[in-house]
């Protein structure tokens, strides 16, 4: 009868037990580190993808904005002269032309609409974190400067609504066309002449009845007299820069 003898498995030392920990250590660890390069890399590359759609969006809100402060600048500079006019001169002593040309300004309106599309995806997915923190910081302060303008533009509607009906008593509404159509002219290719041509004209007012002109006055200085719209374009402008430069330089 044939006897079959097993090896004998002799118990492993406590070397062999630590250096097999140590592999195993070394693998899980190596595997975590791995996983979080990659997730790492694919975040920059998710990362890369946003900025360059936000370099998009707010090039397009620069250019917005660029009309945007100059429009309203313009209007506040001609509102203070017509203000300037009417408290130091009787309204007929002064040339009809000039009130209906500084006045039509008084009903200036534009208002902002942020390319926002790339912010609220990246916002509502919680994608901002891929974003370096300080640059995160900027993004979310410059989405506040466009919620802010875009309020301010919400709340003159009202009062700009009140300003064309008083302005409807005082300057009748072909001369004022006239006005608009040397205003849009000059938007493309800006010409003092037409201005001036367009003020000696001197069409007639409907009214110079002064508490009529003083209630327009008033409500045309409510609207301009703190230069909300100019200061916080020229705010949004700037911090617009501040992105834009942070996202190429981060993202090339």
């Amino acid at each position: 009868m044939e006897v079959h003898h097993h090896p004998h498995v002799g118990k492993k030392n406590l070397k062999e037990y630590f250096l097999e920990f140590v592999m195993i250590f070394l693998a899980v660890t190596l595997g975590f580190i791995a996983e979080n390069i990659r997730e790492d890399i694919t975040e920059h590359q998710r990362a890369k993808t946003f900025a360059a759609s936000m370099i998009q969006d707010i090039k397009a809100d620069t250019m917005q904005l660029a009309l945007y402060h100059k429009y309203y600048t313009t209007a506040a500079n001609n509102i203070d002269t017509f203000m300037q006019l009417l408290t130091v001169n009787d309204p007929r002593d002064i040339p009809s032309g000039k009130l209906y040309w500084y006045g039509l300004w008084g009903g200036a309106y534009n208002n902002f609409i942020a390319n926002d599309a790339t912010f609220q995806q990246m916002k509502s997915s919680g994608s901002l974190s891929f974003f370096e923190p300080s640059i995160a910081t900027d993004v979310a302060k410059y989405d506040r400067f466009c919620r802010l303008l875009q309020a301010t533009d919400e709340m003159n509607r009202d009062i700009y609504t009140e300003v064309r009906k008083t302005r409807s008593l005082i300057f009748e509404f072909k001369y004022n066309e006239a006005a608009n159509q040397v205003t849009q002219k000059n938007r493309i290719a800006f010409n003092r002449a037409r201005i001036d041509s367009f003020i000696a004209t001197n069409p007639p007012l409907l009214s110079y009845d002064k508490t009529l002109l003083n209630e327009y006055v008033e409500l045309v200085r409510s609207r301009f007299l703190r230069g909300y719209n100019v200061a916080i374009s020229d705010s949004l402008l700037k911090q617009a820069k501040v992105v834009l430069d942070e996202l190429n330089k981060e993202y090339h």
